[in-house]
């Protein structure tokens, strides 16, 4: 299970009305690349065959199949302080990560 913070939710849902199309919703993914070997990907998009519909606190939300094994058990975070990163996600299967902490291995 992925976990939302509320600041994550509000976030989300205040980029949604700037960006997103009709009937899109925010994809969360791991893609190959970054500094550590993988990084994370958030886009606004349809939903696909590969997706899974999640939904916490009324926001639904995609997750690729493949890549919902290696965010299982993930915080995603949002951070817009002073020294804020934008969004922070906590992944407990990650060996290693990066000092931007967009990427892991």
């Amino acid at each position: 299970m992925i976990s939302l913070t509320k600041r994550a939710i509000t976030a989300i849902q205040s980029l949604a009305e700037e960006r997103a199309e009709p009937d899109q919703s925010m994809r969360l993914s791991v893609k190959s690349g970054g500094c550590s070997g993988m990084e994370y990907a958030m886009e606004f998009a349809q939903p696909a065959d590969s997706d899974d519909v999640c939904e916490q606190d009324g926001l639904s939300y995609l997750v690729d199949k493949k890549s919902h094994k290696l965010l299982d058990g993930c915080e995603i975070d949002f951070d817009d302080g002073l020294s804020g990163k934008g969004f922070e996600i906590r992944n407990p299967n990650a060996q290693s990560t990066c000092g931007c902490g967009r990427s892991f291995a």
